[in-house]
């Protein structure tokens, strides 16, 4: 009898039990998400074991799901790391410099502070945009639209994760301030 036991279960061993399609919930309520190997063979980046294509295809019913916004905390995340270490990285090159004697190649030199400097202060005014879009994803108003209270789309949270407005609510600001100025 021991002998039609091992028979038994040694082919259900081996098997392994199918994966539910990516962004499909399971009964425990969880979203499933494509294994690691098969996002890194596909060269596609992943947050939250989703990828940008993932969520595109996600049905609408799932907007601003559990998953989407763990996918969007993550790519948060990551943009705020990213700038933080641009700006250590501008701060040592700042300090790690000689002084350039002839005249031509300090100017240049400034030039290139100066352009660093001016690229770092427009990280500063996102790494804020940054951090509202984090506090947003945590209160659940991420991904509405502040003017109108409508979805602002994923495909638009995905190109500009700190968007807070709907493309028609920015283009009739944009318009209002081309009109009636700042």
């Amino acid at each position: 009898m021991a002998t039609t036991t091992k028979a038994k279960t040694a082919p259900t061993a081996k098997k392994a039990a199918p994966a539910p399609a990516a962004g499909k919930a399971s009964k425990a309520g969880k979203v499933a998400t494509a294994p690691a190997s098969a996002v890194a063979s596909s060269g596609a980046k992943a947050w939250a074991g989703l990828t940008e294509a993932q969520i595109l295809a996600q049905p609408e019913s799932e907007y601003m799901s559990k998953a989407q916004l763990a996918f969007f905390r993550e790519k948060l995340v990551e943009l705020r790391a990213n700038i933080l270490t641009n700006a250590t990285d501008t701060g040592e090159h700042l300090r790690d410099t000689e002084v350039a004697t002839d005249p031509s190649d300090r100017a240049t030199q400034e030039e290139e502070y100066t352009l660093e400097l001016r690229t770092r202060d427009r990280e500063r005014k996102l790494l804020k945009k940054v951090d509202k879009s984090l506090r947003m994803v945590d209160d659940g108003s991420f991904g509405w639209c502040e003017e109108t209270g409508e979805p602002i789309g994923v495909a638009r949270l995905i190109a500009r994760p700190t968007a807070t407005l709907s493309i028609e609510a920015q283009e009739r600001r944009e318009r209002m301030q081309k009109l009636y100025g700042d």
